[in-house]
């Protein structure tokens, strides 16, 4: 009597450990999808783009970058996330470089193309999950001739060097901030601002991309940031402008996720 009692025990102990460790692991399941790539040879044309961050490289991105589909981009919600991406050997084991990953950010849109089909051209048409990767990015899972490979994705923690960066831009009574080189999840969901004057936390809105606005007057004062990221971590970056700030102006901070 006591042996199945522990028996049944033992059983719903492994029951529960296999549920936990099946929840805590999903998000790391492998999801297919689609990779072109765009940009040239030395990813100039991937600067800009629909997050706002410019200069990829001094806003800490580098060349290993992807636009991402409609349906992933989320109307400018998932820029600055990090995807893990394999070529899927398993079905063009011509095209793929077998064993390689790389590991990109989303800092641009791939637009829907409605003139084609979503099979044949048209790639980023909703509903399709398409990365459009930077070319050094794409060459590094696959071959320059293929062109289009079918890949395997999945989210995974951002790594940046240095902290947290802030670019001032817009003009008084709208100062329009993009917030960069933002480690952890990378996606940035909420942010808040306060003058040393005002000393009151003020939301921000999502103009567009990675770029936050305030209709606030906050010249000459120094500022700081409180960022939201999208597991819900939050940092603070208390008087990382100095009171003579300049619209145009980048500062860079030690605080990170």
């Amino acid at each position: 009597m006591e042996s199945a009692y522990l028996f049944t025990i033992a059983l719903f102990l492994v029951g529960l450990f296999s549920t936990k460790f099946h929840l805590a692991n999903a998000r790391h399941v492998w999801i297919p999808a689609h990779a072109t790539f765009y940009g040239g040879s030395d990813a100039s044309g991937t600067m800009g783009g629909a997050c706002g961050y410019g200069n990829l490289y001094t806003d800490g991105y580098g060349t290993n970058t992807a636009a991402l589909s409609t349906a992933l981009f989320n109307n400018g919600m998932s820029c600055g996330g990090c995807y893990q991406i394999v070529c899927d050997a398993n079905k063009v084991p011509q095209w793929c470089l077998k064993g390689k990953y790389i590991t990109i950010t989303a800092t641009n849109l791939c637009p829907p193309n409605y003139a084609l089909p979503s099979d044949n051209g048209g790639w980023c048409n909703p509903p399709r999950p398409h990365f459009d990767m930077s070319q050094p990015a794409f060459e590094t899972i696959a071959k320059y001739k293929a062109g289009i490979v079918p890949i395997l994705y999945r989210k995974v923690r951002c790594s940046r060097s240095g902290g947290l960066r802030f670019t001032i831009n817009g003009r008084s009574y709208f100062e329009l901030v993009l917030i960069s080189n933002v480690a952890g999840a990378g996606e940035i969901s909420k942010v808040w601002i306060k003058g040393s004057k005002t000393n009151k936390w003020e939301t921000m809105s999502r103009n567009w991309g990675a770029n936050w606005q305030s209709l606030s007057y906050l010249n000459g004062q120094s500022l700081s940031f409180r960022v939201q990221v999208s597991n819900g971590k939050i940092r603070t970056a208390l008087n990382v402008v100095p009171s003579n700030w300049q619209f145009g102006q980048s500062f860079k901070t030690n605080v990170q996720f």
